[in-house]
């Protein structure tokens, strides 16, 4: 993503607001979303706005920002991080939704050019489920947990549960580590082998299983932990 092109320019008056608030979102510039966001009006919110923009400089770098950073902006509180927080988690999301789906995944490579865009950065371990079809193109993208700094806890019948709903073929499970460092982890090696397992008993094959760094992937599949 660009930097925001006006993450310097004060913010709109009174009247700019107004004018520019009822405008369609699509059509507003980045600092005026923000100032949404956040609650504000033309006045403190888009100030705030301004600051958050001058303190990180690019939408992927307030995205990448940790809690901690996003409360010591100047002058906002802790309703202002928590809805921005939200606002970034349901953007991550949504990235790996809909542009997703119907795309073919031939390989762990696949999954990392689907998934990287919006895993690479997030502060927490996100492990993800793509549920494919027979000829394997994505059905859908399942978050299944979302977990603290270092680690997620997963049960298989939070993966396996969507994917019998959904009528998948097979799956493909996924999740970042914040470190950036994809190597996996024994808990990931012994998740993935339980994984397997319960595929092979209710008739639904675990493809893979990758884990996302910071432009750096590793398939346990390719691996031969599984």
């Amino acid at each position: 993503m660009s930097p925001f092109p006006d993450s310097a320019i004060p913010g709109p008056t009174d009247s700019e607001w107004s004018r520019s608030s009822r405008r369609a979102a699509r059509h507003a510039t980045n600092h005026e979303l923000l100032t949404w966001v956040l609650g504000g009006d033309g006045g403190s919110g888009a100030r705030i706005a301004s600051r958050f923009l001058e303190e990180f400089g690019s939408l992927r770098g307030m995205a990448a920002a940790s809690a901690a950073q996003l409360r010591v902006v100047p002058g906002a509180d802790e309703k202002h991080a928590v809805r921005l927080e939200a606002c970034i988690e349901l953007g991550r999301r949504l990235g790996y939704g809909r542009p997703i789906r119907r795309q073919r995944v031939e390989g762990p490579a696949d999954v990392a050019r689907l998934l990287m865009p919006v895993l690479r950065d997030a502060d927490r371990e996100h492990f993800v489920a793509l549920l494919l079809s027979t000829k394997n193109h994505v059905i859908d993208v399942v978050t299944v947990s979302v977990g603290s700094l270092s680690a997620s806890i997963v049960h298989p019948r939070e993966v396996w549960k969507p994917a019998i709903q959904a009528s998948a073929a097979a799956v493909i499970v996924a999740h970042n580590h914040p470190t950036g460092v994809a190597a996996p982890s024994p808990e990931d090696i012994e998740l993935t082998r339980r994984l397997a397992q319960c595929g092979e008993l209710i008739g639904i094959r675990l493809l893979d299983h990758v884990i996302i760094g910071d432009g750096t992937y590793e398939s346990l599949k390719e691996g031969g932990y599984f």
